[in-house]
């Protein structure tokens, strides 16, 4: 399912507008994004949570090369799936 299959999907659930139904999933993307470069965590009892991780610089390998590179520290977004959702795919 791609983004416009899901504000279609959310529209017909809803019983609203698409326009309606992509302003809120907008609404959502942005909330969770905003949460996020903050440093915070978002959490849906249930769904599952997500959570900013640092990556700690490291030397890694060019696999055509074989030549040792400096791969650059980041943050990552991680992402666990609670329980219901967990249980729902398996």
């Amino acid at each position: 399912m791609n983004k416009t299959e899901l504000i279609d999907a959310m529209a017909a659930d809803a019983g609203i507008t698409k326009a309606a139904a992509k302003k809120a999933l907008e609404s959502f993307l942005g909330n969770v994004e905003g949460s996020l470069k903050k440093g915070n965590r978002v959490s849906l009892v249930g769904f599952g949570s997500w959570s900013v991780d640092h990556r700690k610089a490291r030397d890694g390998r060019n696999p055509q090369t074989g030549q040792t590179i400096r791969i650059a520290a980041k943050n990552v977004v991680k992402f666990k799936a609670g329980a219901e959702l967990s249980s729902a795919v398996n």
